[in-house]
């Protein structure tokens, strides 16, 4: 593997991490349809999958210089992805409410209209920050806990209890990370304003 300068961001396409990256978009719609047709053992794989190359594709691509343009935007799509797959999914077989569901696509929609506002403004992306990918990893422990929780036994009752725990902790985080990237946006917005002309 090529290494680039430390903190560079290159426009390089094939790599390893965005390998990763295209392989968890390309599982997506298969996960979704294992989740809806009840197949549990493929889905709670597949969503492993994903949060084991999510972890990898970012450490690889830390640790030998392979952080690209295309990496930065694949990676929290294909976070998003999942998240909105998992939700319509538990939310269709009844396992969490509605509303829940409502409360993490508000921030979905609130986080659309941040990006625009910055792509409009001519940034592709806004850093990614510790609290979003807590929250990101919060969510994806909660989801398999609480898909678990649907059966029957002491497994489903603990699943419950702990996948609840992590959602909790999640959607909170998820918010306060959406509200940060709006600050964080504002801050670029108003230097951009102060540069001289």
């Amino acid at each position: 593997m090529t290494s680039q300068a430390p903190g560079t961001v290159s426009t390089r396409v094939l790599t390893v991490p965005n390998a990763l990256s295209a392989l968890r978009l390309l599982a997506v719609p298969v996960f979704l349809w294992a989740i809806l047709s009840r197949r549990d053992g493929l889905a709670l794989g597949l969503l492993m999958a994903s949060g084991i190359t999510d972890y990898l594709d970012g450490k690889i691509a830390r640790t030998y210089g392979l952080e690209s343009r295309l990496g930065q935007l694949l990676d929290p799509i294909a976070d998003r992805l999942y998240i909105v797959a998992t939700l319509f999914g538990l939310g269709w077989r009844e396992i969490i409410p509605w509303w829940i569901v409502g409360i993490l696509f508000a921030r979905e929609v609130f986080m659309a209209i941040v990006m625009l506002i910055a792509q409009r403004n001519g940034w592709t992306g806004l850093p990614v920050h510790f609290v979003g990918k807590a929250a990101t990893f919060n969510l994806l422990y909660a989801f398999p806990l609480l898909l678990l929780s649907g059966g029957t036994g002491w497994v489903a009752d603990l699943s419950r209890i702990v996948g609840w725990g992590f959602a909790w902790w999640g959607i909170g985080l998820y918010w306060v990370a959406g509200i940060l990237y709006a600050v964080q946006l504002r801050g670029l917005l108003a230097s951009r304003r102060t540069l001289p002309q």
